[in-house]
Order: C-alpha cells, then structure tokens, then sequence
C-alpha cells in the first residue's frame, strides 16, 4: 500500500546534495528489548509492524512520560536494535518507530532509507518551522512520515501535510467531535490508522468509521521480541 500524498512540497532546494549520510554508531551497544506490534488493513493483510522501547526486563518502560533527552536515547536504542537484524533486507512489512524532534531536524542521525522505515512522530513535537523542514528533507529522501496520537491539536496541524499515516486512538471515536478527527486526518490523503483497538465492538467501530488500517490487542497484542 502506498500512500499518495500531493501537498508535500519537497524539492530539490531542501536537499543538501552533499550531505553525509549518518550512521547509528553513538548509540550504546548494549540495548534493552524490543517489543514489535502489527497493523493490519481492516482486509486482514499485514501492513507493518509498530517497534517499541522496552524496560529491561521486557515491561513497557512509560517512555510518552520521560523528559526530551531520554526519549530521543530511547528512539535511537530501537532504531538500531531493528536495523541491525533487517538492514539487509529491501523488502517486508514496513517498520514504525517513534521518533523525536531531535530526528526530524538532524540533531540525530537516522538509518538508511530501504523503503520500509516509517518515521511515528509522538505527539509532544510541535509542528514548528524547523520540523516541517525536516519533514521535507525526509520525504525527499524517501522516508515516510506517521503522526502517532492525532487529535487534530494546533501544534500537529502543520504536520499533517507531510503524513502518509495518521493514527488516532479509537477511544476518542465516542466523544464529541471525535468522528471529525477521521475527516480531518484524511485531509491531504494520509491513510488512517485506528490504534489501541481492544475490543471486537472496536474494531466494527473503526471500520465504519472509515478506517484504512488498525492496531491494537484485539488484532495482536505487542509481543516482546527476544534479544
């Protein structure tokens, strides 16, 4: 599946020709699990898998909690834990991880593209010059852009241009203006990804709804991968 998104204005400009491609190779060898999540099209095909932070003994670890700092370690510590096992291989289910600000604006490197890393944007990044020209930067050099946690907030508007994937958390379907949030994501062609889907009446819930995609333990819970 891939996602057609004709307001994302990159060019030519925003690309430094000469620009080195980064290596992962400042972050720590020794790394705590990871635990991966899938996505499914609400057709039952696999799309891709969510990769996530884990504790040392394979718990999640709170990271949405921690300060900027400790979340951009925890970003880059998956980062290389999956490219270090599928670097080699071009094609497969596609890869989301969350990634900080520090990502999106060169303060941190990234892995090479292989046509399957999507960049999950959590929420506390503000959409603010600086990041929507890292996100044009990205997506001319071939990366793909999620916006974790939408809710359509002031700060995630200019995002949303650059996304090919919007997920929004299925439980703000039932509040007021909720269903909005599906028409509003949809906006400049992102297809959507109804996460934290926990139940089957969720699941006809987000289909109705309009959903291409959903995440969530009624469809496989996040499973701790072996280290």
């Amino acid at each position: 599946m891939e996602p057609v998104n004709t307001t994302s204005t990159a060019t030519t400009a925003d690309v430094a020709p000469s620009e080195p491609r980064p290596q992962l190779s400042h972050v720590p060898t020794q790394r705590p699990p990871i635990a991966r999540q899938p996505i499914w099209t609400t057709s039952g095909a696999l799309l891709g898998h969510e990769y996530l932070y884990r504790s040392r003994i394979g718990r999640p670890a709170g990271v949405d909690h921690w300060r900027a700092e400790r979340q951009d370690v925890a970003s880059a510590s998956v980062l290389r834990s999956v490219f270090e096992e599928s670097a080699a291989e071009a094609d497969g289910p596609l890869i989301f991880v969350n990634v900080t600000r520090s990502f999106l604006v060169r303060d941190r490197p990234l892995p090479a593209h292989l046509g399957r890393l999507v960049l999950e944007i959590v929420e506390s990044v503000p959409g603010d010059p600086g990041v929507v020209l890292g996100l044009r930067r990205l997506r001319a050099r071939g990366y793909r852009i999620a916006i974790d946690d939408f809710t359509a907030s002031a700060s995630q508007m200019p995002i949303l241009p650059y996304a090919d994937y919007v997920k929004v958390d299925c439980r703000d379907l039932v509040k007021p203006g909720g269903l909005e949030l599906v028409e509003i994501g949809r906006r400049f062609g992102a297809n959507l990804i109804a996460e934290r889907v926990e139940t089957l009446e969720l699941v006809e819930l987000c289909v109705k709804a309009g959903f291409d995609l959903l995440q969530g333990d009624a469809l496989g819970p996040a499973v701790t991968m072996p280290t």
